[in-house]
């Protein structure tokens, strides 16, 4: 029998079937908690205020004179950047933050989309991509004050990008509005929806003779939603896509799609922008799942694939559940801030950068990797 108080809990939240699903849905409740802000290790703060410093003239001195950085094809790439020197508010990367938002404005399309056409290319210039990640950085950069029809048409072509026909797509997001065929995943979807809710207050600016522009929310949960796993060995965690197996199967037999770690932070933080509450329990089991596979020492499930990713969504959706602690398989809790400081600390290049040698999602470029370091080390100290 549970107690009092938490049988009342139970009962409050609608999971009280049972004793033996009550108690499971407990667990999960208890599986990570929320504390209190408070601050990292006097030493950990220290350093990582530093590494700021040094990763941040890492970066000033790798931008192009034209306000770009790495593949100029891709100004995700240069977004991500800006959005770090958003994010962390220091006065010495305002003049490398304007030139950055002048390059991306300077490749808005007449479709609305921020992205260079690349004809011919599989994927073309990964439109919806790369428009999310410039719009959730200007946007974080102020640049609606200065370029506010850029970032309204922006917002309208995402809204295009998303998949309305039923079936396996619906309610998704993938590369290019203009792909041959239908084409989704759990990623784009996670930038985009990311990129509409942050961005929500811009439709005050919009003209009056102009409708609003939304996504339309309930699909794009569904759609969120089916990426979950909901039995066996990965249950709560969340797959990339539902076409793309990650395990192999026996003959006669469907291949099991695979769950890991960076895709089940981008669920989690994806459910939350689809207005998920905290306790819903398909919110708690993904908790299961992050205490069942924590590690920082790798993408989980993947390696060293995506690792800088996965340390900017894992602080990003910790940070957005209000998760100050986690609670591992064993029953230990850690202050997961303070950790991926150090995770962190001991990656970065002696000239301020972060690299990583498998180059599966592009992170051998150091601005990639430096970027979502920054991003994450900036979260950590909030």
């Amino acid at each position: 029998m549970l107690s009092g108080g938490a049988e009342a809990l139970c009962k409050a939240g609608g999971l009280c079937y049972d004793d033996k699903r009550m108690k499971r849905w407990i667990s999960f409740l208890f599986l990570l908690v929320t504390l209190p802000m408070f601050a990292l290790a006097p030493a950990t703060k220290t350093q990582t205020e530093a590494a700021l410093q040094k990763g941040f003239s890492w970066l000033r001195a790798a931008q192009a004179a034209d306000g770009s950085w790495s593949d100029k094809r891709f100004p995700g790439m240069s977004a991500l950047a800006l959005w770090a020197m958003a994010a962390a508010k220091l006065p010495e990367n305002a003049a490398a933050a304007q030139k950055a938002e002048a390059f991306l404005v300077s490749c808005a399309q007449p479709d609305g989309g921020i992205y260079v056409p690349i004809p011919g290319r599989r994927g073309g210039g990964l439109g919806n991509y790369n428009t999310c990640l410039c719009l959730t950085a200007l946007h974080a950069a102020g640049a609606q004050m200065r370029h506010a029809s850029t970032l309204l048409a922006a917002r309208s072509y995402i809204a295009s990008t998303q998949i309305e026909t039923e079936g396996l797509h619906e309610g998704g997001f993938g590369y290019d509005k203009k792909s041959p065929r239908e084409y989704t995943d759990l990623n784009n979807t996670l930038y985009a929806v990311s990129a509409m809710r942050l961005t929500q207050d811009l439709e005050e600016l919009r003209p009056s003779n102009q409708k609003r522009v939304e996504i339309n929310w309930e699909a794009a949960r569904r759609y969120v939603l089916s990426m979950q796993q909901t039995q066996g060995e990965d249950e709560g965690g969340f797959v990339y896509n539902r076409q793309v197996p990650r395990t192999s199967a026996a003959d006669g037999e469907r291949p099991q799609l695979k769950a890991y770690g960076s895709m089940t932070y981008a669920g989690l933080l994806a459910m939350l922008h689809c207005d998920l509450s905290r306790d819903d329990p398909r919110v708690r089991s993904v908790y299961q799942y992050i205490g069942k596979h924590w590690t920082l020492e790798e993408n989980p499930g993947q390696g060293n694939q995506g690792l800088y990713f996965y340390y900017d969504i894992l602080a990003r959706a910790l940070d957005a559940a209000g998760v100050q602690r986690v609670t591992l398989a064993d029953g230990s809790q850690l202050d997961w801030k303070e950790a991926l400081a150090q995770a962190l600390l001991k990656r970065q290049q002696a000239d301020g950068s972060w690299v990583n040698e498998n180059n599966r999602f592009w992170e051998a470029d150091p601005v990639l990797s430096t970027s979502y370091a920054l991003l994450a080390l900036t979260l950590v100290l909030d």
